[in-house]
C-alpha cells in the first residue's frame, strides 16, 4: 500500500517533502506521552466547525451583530476555500505513507490544513477586532494578540503531533488563511458601503449568486453554501425587518449577564435542535433515511436545507425570538 502512496507522490514530484514531513512529526513524536496525546486532541479540536458555530453566534447575541456576522462570513469563506482545495490538491496524509505516525483519523483529504487555516482566520480577526475596541489599552491589546497567536500555534502543532498533516500542509493553511484576510481587510469597506446605499435585494442577489456558485465547484459538500446562504439572508431579513442590537438598551440600561446568559443557552439549544433534529428528519448522514437508495441524490441537498437553516436560525430567527420574550 505505502508503495502505490509512493508512486503516486512520485508522480507529482512531492516525494522529498513527504518524506521530510514524516521526519518532523517523528520528532515530535518522540515527546508522545498519554497525556500529552489527550491534550493534543483536546487542543486539536478547538480547531472543529462546532466550536467556531458557537462562539460566533454567541458573539451575534451577546457582543455585537455585525462583528459577529463579519467573523461568521470570514469563517465560512475560508472553510469551503480549505474543502474546495482538498478536492484540488488531493495530497494524503502522512499515516497513509507511515501508519505508525497516526494517532489520529481524518476522513478528508491534508492539503492545505483546515484547522490550521481556520483556527488562524478566526483567531487573528477576532483579535483585530477586539484590538480595535482597546485602542488605549496597549497592555491588554498585547494580551489578546499574544493569545491569539498561542492558539493558533497550538493548534498547527497538534495536527503534527497527531500525525494527520505534514508541516507543508499546516504552513499553507496558514498561508491561505493570510490571503482570505488581507482580501477582506481590503474589501469589506467598499462591499458594507455597496450593500448599505443599494438595499436589501443586492444583498439577497448576491447571497443566492455565491451560494449557488459554491455548490457548482464543490457540489461533493453543500454545507458551507447552505450556511452562508441562511446566515447571509437572515441578517438581511433582520436588518430591515426587526433590528436588533445586541448591547440595545432594555428598559433604559445596557442588558445584563442574565439577559445574555439566557439569550446564548436559548439561542445554542435551538441551534442543536436544528443541526442535530434535522439531521435525523432530512436525506443526509445520521438520517433514518440514510439506507434509503433512491433518496442518496437528494443527501447534498439535505445537508445544504440543514445547515441553511442554521445559519438563519443564528441571524433571524433566534434575534426574533429573543425580541418576542423581551430579551432583546
Amino acid at each position: 500500500m505505502n508503495d502505490i502512496i509512493m508512486t503516486q507522490a512520485e508522480s507529482v514530484g512531492l516525494p522529498a517533502v513527504y518524506s521530510w514531513g514524516i521526519d518532523i512529526i517523528k520528532v515530535i513524536q518522540g515527546f508522545q506521552s498519554p497525556f500529552l496525546t489527550s491534550l493534543m486532541k483536546f487542543i486539536s479540536n478547538i480547531g472543529n466547525e462546532t466550536f467556531y458555530i458557537i462562539i460566533i453566534m454567541i458573539i451575534f447575541w451577546c457582543w455585537n451583530e455585525k462583528k459577529g456576522f463579519l467573523l461568521g462570513l470570514l469563517v465560512i469563506i475560508s472553510g469551503w476555500t480549505n474543502s474546495f482545495l482538498k478536492i484540488v490538491f488531493d495530497h494524503p496524509r502522512p499515516y497513509e505513507f507511515e501508519p505508525a505516525v497516526g494517532l489520529a483519523f481524518e476522513p478528508s483529504r491534508g492539503f492545505p490544513s483546515g484547522h490550521a487555516q481556520n483556527s488562524m482566520t478566526f483567531w487573528i480577526a477576532l483579535a483585530f477586532i477586539l484590538s480595535l475596541n482597546l485602542l488605549k489599552r496597549k497592555n491588554l491589546r498585547h494580551l489578546i494578540w499574544g493569545f491569539s497567536s498561542l492558539i493558533v500555534l497550538l493548534i498547527g502543532f497538534s495536527r503534527l503531533y497527531l500525525g494527520v498533516h505534514f508541516p507543508t500542509d499546516v504552513l499553507c493553511g496558514w498561508l491561505a488563511s493570510l490571503i482570505i484576510l488581507s482580501a477582506f481587510y481590503f474589501l469589506e469597506k467598499p462591499a458594507s458601503i455597496f450593500f448599505t446605499k443599494n438595499g436589501k435585494r443586492p444583498q439577497r442577489v448576491c447571497a443566492a449568486a455565491a451560494a449557488l456558485l459554491m455548490n457548482m465547484l464543490l457540489p461533493q459538500d453543500t454545507s458551507l453554501a447552505g450556511l452562508l446562504l441562511g446566515f447571509t439572508l437572515g441578517y438581511s431579513l433582520m436588518l430591515y425587518s426587526f433590528p436588533f442590537n445586541a448591547q440595545g438598551e432594555m428598559d433604559g440600561k445596557a442588558p445584563g449577564y442574565k439577559i445574555l446568559a439566557l439569550r446564548s443557552g436559548i439561542g445554542v439549544i435551538g441551534a442543536l435542535v436544528v443541526f442535530i433534529g434535522l439531521r435525523f428528519l432530512i436525506p443526509g448522514e445520521s438520517s433514518v433515511y440514510g439506507h434509503i437508495d433512491f433518496l442518496e441524490p437528494y443527501y447534498e441537498l439535505g445537508r445544504f436545507i440543514r445547515y441553511g437553516l442554521l445559519g438563519f436560525w443564528a441571524s433571524a430567527g433566534a434575534v426574533r425570538l429573543f425580541q418576542k420574550s423581551r430579551l432583546a
